[in-house]
């Protein structure tokens, strides 16, 4: 039996994927200019990895307590029930967007496979979703909008080493993530390694709530950070909130190594040491500098890399960041190459939550002056002066954490690194090398690294740098998993978007 994939009655005039800080704003901004806003989150409540909630049943009575700059949330969170009251924004959580698709498909109008950005025209396009816990109740939904901003932010960058898949090796953002959301640690002593300004704040976060860091280990060279005074100086805020985090480890007696890594993991029902090795300009670990910190838990991360299935999907252009990873390459009123397409925030390059609140308001501000021809405020230009700002900044931080290619050197040909499929780390290079596999593509095919539960989320950076290239952009139609019969019931060509496809034509959609 085939379902039709229910929508909102009325088409929006803008569609904000992810509600997370920039998507917030996005959505906030926009409906004040009297926009009709959609805003779809995978999540129950609004604020993203950034402001993430406890769960209800746990009674936190201070979550601002885990939190930076709760009170913009707060101030956000409270403009959006505004506008749902007033019926200006429609918002949809637990909606697993993943795909958007024109209105006019190529294959249905050639003439009209753009999609329409004039004032009161059509919608131009159709966001496809999953709603739904995953537990077998999800429904399909299909929302309809002229305009189109993804908000969907960053996954983190993973760097395999031997031990990495105990239990108690964690994400360093996914430690904050235990914390915030489930008010629980991921061990009383947590060594918080990888590289990247957020170990300073996860480290500051799991000392607030009682565990013990032993130590803070960073790969780079913070020193570096001085080669660029001239943008440090005009971000003093940045510099208060390192200050900040360095101040916090000071006082908690929490050592920081820099230029520094975790080159294994050491225990058996669960991590109970991990070995510390000082690095080369490389990232290659010194001979003879390994030394062992006890520890029950350890979290790790090198950084975020932007989501963009959505986008690449679209075929947005990108563009490489100083860092190595793909961000979207977006103009100064961020919209994408896509016409009809807007992005904010992690999406564009990593660079904070700070930078994704100016992005936000910045696209709804075009938005509004697409659509309605609305004048920009004199706001938006104190917005994109601290937008450039801020993205000079980002720029600098990735440039110094940015992995070194000697880093290969911490694996041995027995660790795995596509945890999904268990591919370890000889089999790629032995089809990197004997075999001939010169890019990601060719060594997913030989060996099934990418093709698992993640695809490539965790392993996509390490194995393309095993294959000896850069990461690039995946165009994939599907940017999460997707019921067969949501597929089945999308339309084909000549079917009305909401209308019911015959099983026997659903059979071969």
């Amino acid at each position: 039996m085939t379902t039709s994939p229910s929508e909102p009655a009325t088409p929006c005039e803008l569609a904000v994927v992810g509600a997370g800080p920039a998507g917030l704003a996005a959505a906030v901004t926009a409906a004040g200019l009297g926009l009709r806003v959609t805003l779809l989150d995978a999540a129950e409540r609004p604020g993203g990895q950034f402001y993430r909630h406890p769960a209800p049943g746990l009674g936190a009575a201070r979550p601002e307590a885990l939190h930076h700059r709760w009170r913009t949330f707060a101030r956000l969170e409270r403009a959006l029930r505004a506008h749902k009251a007033s019926g200006r924004v429609l918002h949809l959580p637990v909606h697993h967007v993943w795909t958007v698709l024109p209105e006019h498909a190529p294959d249905a109008d050639p003439e009209a496979a753009e999609p329409s950005e004039e004032p009161g025209g059509t919608p131009g396009w159709r966001l496809h979703a999953v709603a739904g816990h995953g537990d077998g109740d999800e429904r399909a939904v299909t929302v309809r909008a002229q305009t189109v901003l993804l908000a969907t932010g960053a996954y983190e960058r993973q760097l395999p080493f031997p031990g990495w898949t105990l239990p108690g090796v964690v994400g360093a953002g996914g430690a904050q993530a235990m914390l915030k959301s489930g008010l629980v640690l991921p061990g009383r002593r947590t060594v918080v390694a990888g590289s990247g300004p957020l170990l300073l704040a996860v480290a500051g976060t799991l000392t607030a709530a009682g565990a013990e860091v032993p130590a803070v280990v960073e790969a780079a060279a913070y020193p570096a950070y001085a080669r660029r005074l001239p943008v440090l100086v005009r971000n003093p805020g940045k510099l208060a909130e390192a200050a900040l985090h360095g101040g916090a480890l000071l006082r908690h007696g929490v050592r920081l190594l820099i230029r520094h890594a975790v080159t294994a993991a050491h225990g058996t029902d669960r991590v109970e040491a991990v070995t510390v090795a000082r690095l080369d300009r490389d990232w290659r670990p010194v001979p003879g500098s390994e030394r062992r910190i006890p520890c029950d838990a350890l979290a790790v991360g090198h950084g975020l890399v932007p989501q963009l299935e959505l986008a690449t999907g679209l075929g947005c252009a990108t563009r490489r960041t100083a860092d190595g990873a793909v961000a979207l390459d977006l103009d100064d009123e961020q919209r994408s190459s896509v016409p009809g397409v807007w992005s904010a925030g992690e999406t564009g390059g990593i660079g904070g939550a700070e930078l994704a609140l100016a992005e936000g308001e910045l696209a709804a501000y075009s938005v509004a002056r697409t659509l309605h021809g609305t004048p920009g405020p004199r706001r938006a230009a104190v917005l994109r002066a601290r937008r450039e700002r801020l993205r000079a900044f980002a720029e600098v931080m990735a440039a110094v954490h940015r992995p070194g290619p000697g880093w290969t050197a911490w694996l041995d040909d027995a660790t795995h690194v596509c945890r999904c499929e268990e591919v370890p780390a000889g089999l790629i290079r032995e089809a990197a090398g004997e075999l001939g596999a010169h890019d990601a593509r060719t060594v997913k095919l030989l060996t099934r690294a990418g093709m698992g539960w993640c695809q490539g989320r965790m392993c996509g950076p390490a194995v393309a740098c095993l294959a000896g290239e850069e990461p690039s952009p995946d165009r994939r139609p599907l940017s999460c998993p997707v019921p067969l019969n949501h597929l089945a019931a999308l339309p084909g060509p000549g079917v009305t978007p909401g209308e019911t496809v015959p099983p026997d034509e659903a059979d071969r959609t």
